[in-house]
């Protein structure tokens, strides 16, 4: 990648036109006097067929399990061509040009999320010669009106169980086939092999229809029976609903898919004659499979202590779309709780995964308290790459290990204490929070411990170096433009481009419209318009409004950037496993703030002894160069500016000062709007670039930063406490200060303490507490007693012997002494 943006310059420099030239077989690649790479259109140095051959589709994304139809766009086709389309350079699936001569593919049924090769060859598959990339999305961040829905979902869920019953009723847009009668099939999802063999497999299959020749009118309802022998075996799958022209069960055609889901309502007569028994069966099988699989809980990642914690470390945690409290908390299979997030990373051998919820008041919801409480996964949701085979799968494997399970267990019998043995809630004993350093303003910075320092330097900068986790961050500067066009002694944070080791190169970058940020993923632009979650090849993306993009790396490395008040902001979070790791405009992470400010050539320098332009001093020499450039210089402005300028422009001498003017008609609006925490950077920005809108922009990013630390303030747990046997106890919250109380059953006497409460040391005040029988407690105080009683009693024997012994020695001594 260091080549590319070099050649890219080279190209500018001599564009012309060039017939010659040809991207067949060349997107991505920079020509001798052309371009077929992303940055061609805007540099105005694209090859004449450049859209010819790297190809754009409308949508771009659609659902893993398949058949969405994508228009090819910008290009026109033969009406007689013959169209077909592979996707990862084997999976082939027919294709069709449209009455405008416009191209189609048909997605294919996949076992991966993320960005997908796909080729077309107009050559009946002698030729693929076309290329671009479709994006596979897990079917549960898929738009509801792209999917099928299905009607009443707890009679679906339940379906068979005591009470339900009826009609089932199914809903999708009719758009999304492109037919005039479709039939409803249903497919299965098995998984086969041995686990964690090479003979593990994936398998999504055709079972039967459920109606033929269905009028596409948008819904679809049926009388569920018991499914043969040879299908009812299937528990795990998903209706699709496709052009009545294909054939039964034909493979990657257009349709449109319900999510997965547990196929209660086509289980065998035996489930609904006695459901809860069926279940229990299959629970108990599944509780001895689980003792012969290898132990995952030890390598997944402990839940954060606090509903704020989860939220804050976004590196290492997001929101689990079942449990979302800005979406009205609608927690199905999470009672009680109000919010659960998941891990990002699946855990390192056997790609595991870990949720964690929380109930109303923060606390973490444990198993050992309710039904509700987080779980780990011995699946994780949302896969792991490289993906295709269990259990790495995204949603199925998790369905099939984590989930159905529960159904058998919790939802179909009440016999949960199966499930909650192998799945047990982590209680956050071992969760250490990450640390936050930010950018923000005319720029200010806030390092991993805590300095803050002000560089106000324009060019390209090392944000963050972390050499073992291979980890690179770099910050663009750009002078503030001030609202009458003139440019301001000041500079702010336009891009930040970031890498952790093999991964996509990421850019996120101030666009076009006030506030917007754009990404780029290897310097080509990312849109987010139809998804707000990407996988890309070592990092995740997730955009879910313009102004705000959250970059997720392995490591647990989290970058939030924030488009505010016409600036960037940036928040970069680290979980400890960085500590000492880290150079940079950001600091040396090490809980040790003297240290913070280490210079790229190794010098400490100290804050308090140094000046306004000796830490402008320092900033300048963080400077990257075009060799080690992560960012992408697509514009003449950003070439000439950066690229061919200095990394770090020597001509420009920021203001480092600004004097209060009495008359100033911005001193008074600048004295309200700042005052507070942060005022002093507020009355900067404001005043150093005219503009009361920078300056709240600077109060806001201060304001939510320093919201982020609070939240990530480590808190002392005392772990889980049990009720005793034969009593309750009240009280759910384990963190420093919380008590819990215990009460005894009748016929019970409570003994030990009736209230413990969480210490500052981690450890729990009193003695342990035990419920014991009446009768049981009158034996023991008896029994005590009567020893204490024993005791007594022979004390005083043996004092009394011993009393007797001393007179008689005495009386002897006497008569010795009168004798003599």
């Amino acid at each position: 990648m260091r080549s590319a943006p070099l050649r890219l310059m080279t190209l500018l420099l001599c564009v012309r036109t060039a017939t010659a030239l040809t991207c067949e077989g060349s997107c991505g690649l920079v020509l001798d006097t052309c371009s077929c790479h992303p940055t061609c259109g805007s540099l105005g140095s694209c090859c004449e067929d450049h859209t010819q051959f790297c190809l754009n589709t409308s949508p771009y994304s659609g659902t893993l399990l398949g058949g969405t139809d994508f228009l090819v766009l910008n290009v026109t086709f033969n009406q007689n061509a013959s169209l077909t389309c592979r996707f990862n350079g084997e999976i082939v699936t027919e294709g069709y040009v449209d009455s405008d001569g416009q191209g189609h593919c048909i997605s294919p049924l996949l076992y991966e999320t993320g960005w997908i090769k796909f080729e077309i060859s107009t050559a009946n598959g002698q030729k693929y010669n076309r290329q671009g990339s479709w994006l596979s999305v897990h079917s549960g961040k898929l738009g509801a009106e792209f999917k099928v829905a299905l009607g009443n979902a707890t009679q679906w869920q339940y379906y068979g169980t005591p009470g339900v019953g009826g009609i089932l009723s199914m809903s999708w847009n009719s758009s999304q086939v492109r037919a005039d009668t479709v039939n409803v099939e249903l497919w299965g999802y098995r998984e086969t092999g041995e686990p964690y063999s090479d003979s593990w497999a994936a398998n999504w299959m055709y079972l039967y229809s459920l109606g033929r020749m269905v009028p596409n009118n948008g819904s679809f309802s049926f009388l569920p029976q018991p499914a043969e022998k040879l299908f009812s075996d299937w528990e795990l799958g998903a209706v699709r609903v496709s052009a009545s022209s294909h054939a039964d069960g034909a493979w990657n055609v257009h349709a449109v898919w319900s999510e997965d889901h547990a196929l209660a309502w086509h289980l065998d007569e035996s489930f609904r004659q006695d459901s809860a028994s069926w279940a229990l069966k299959k629970c108990l099988a599944w509780d001895a499979l689980e003792y012969t699989l290898p132990d995952f809980l030890s390598e997944t990642v402990d839940c954060p202590c606090t509903l704020a914690q989860a939220r804050a470390d976004t590196g290492r945690f997001h929101t689990d779309y079942g449990c979302d409290i800005e979406k009205g908390s609608v927690c199905t299979y999470h009672p009680g709780s109000v919010h659960c997030v998941r891990a990002i990373q699946a855990s390192p051998k056997y790609a595991a995964g870990q949720q964690c919820c929380y109930d109303s008041t923060g606390s973490q919801v444990l198993t050992a308290d309710s039904i509700g409480g987080s779980t780990p996964d011995r699946g994780h949701d949302w896969g792991s790459p490289p993906y295709k085979r269990p259990p790495r799968v995204p949603g199925n494997s998790h369905w099939v290990y984590d989930v159905l399970s529960f159904y058998y267990c919790c939802l179909w019998s009440d016999n949960c204490y199966y499930y909650f043995t192998h799945r047990p809630s982590s209680d956050c004993r071992t969760y250490r929070t990450p640390k936050a350093g930010a950018v923000f303003g005319d720029p200010h910075f806030v390092t991993f411990d805590g300095t803050s320092y002000s560089f106000n330097g324009q060019g390209e900068y090392y944000l963050v170096k972390a050499f073992q986790k291979n980890l690179t961050i770099q910050g663009r500067t750009e002078r503030v433009r001030m609202s009458n066009g003139t440019l301001a002694r000041a500079t702010s944070l336009s891009s930040v481009a970031m890498k952790e080791r093999n991964s996509d190169i990421i850019e996120v970058r101030l666009g076009n419209k006030l506030d917007h940020l754009e990404v780029l993923k290897n310097q080509q632009i990312l849109s987010f318009s139809e998804q707000s979650w990407i996988d890309l090849s070592g990092v995740f993306v997730f955009s879910p409004v313009p102004q705000n993009v959250t970059v997720m790396f392995p490591s647990g490395a989290g970058i939030e950037a924030r488009g505010r008040g016409g600036i960037l902001a940036v928040t970069v979070l680290l979980p400890k496993e960085f500590s000492n790791d880290t150079l940079g405009l950001l600091g040396r992470m090490n809980d040790n703030a003297v240290d913070d400010l280490m210079s790229s050539d190794g010098q400490v320098i100290s804050l308090e002894q140094s000046s306004p332009e000796d830490l402008f001093y320092f900033g300048a020499g963080w400077l990257i160069s075009n060799e080690t450039s992560l960012f992408t210089y697509d514009s003449s402005y950003l070439l000439n500016t950066y690229f061919f300028g200095s990394k770090h422009d020597p001509h420009f001498v920021p203001a480092f000062s600004v004097e209060d003017a009495p008359d100033d008609p911005l001193q008074g609006p600048m004295t309200t709007l700042c005052s507070g925490a942060g005022f002093a950077l507020c009355r900067y920005d404001t005043l150093v670039s005219r503009s009361l809108e920078v300056g709240n922009a600077t109060r806001v990013a201060y304001r939510a930063h320093a919201a982020v630390v609070a939240d990530l303030e480590p808190v002392v747990t005392c772990g889980w406490l049990a009720p005793p046997n034969n009593g309750q106890k009240e009280g759910t919250r384990y963190l420093q200060g919380a008590m819990v109380k215990f009460t005894c059953n009748s016929g019970y006497v409570l003994s030990g303490s009736a209230e413990r409460t969480c210490q500052a040391n981690g450890q729990w005040s009193g003695d342990t507490t035990n419920c014991v029988q009446d009768n049981v407690l009158g034996i023991a105080l008896g029994s005590v007693f009567g020893i204490i009683t024993m005791a007594i009693l022979i004390a005083a024997i043996v004092l009394h012997s011993r009393k007797q012994k001393r007179k008689a020695a005495e009386t002897a001594e006497m008569a010795e002494t009168d004798s003599f």
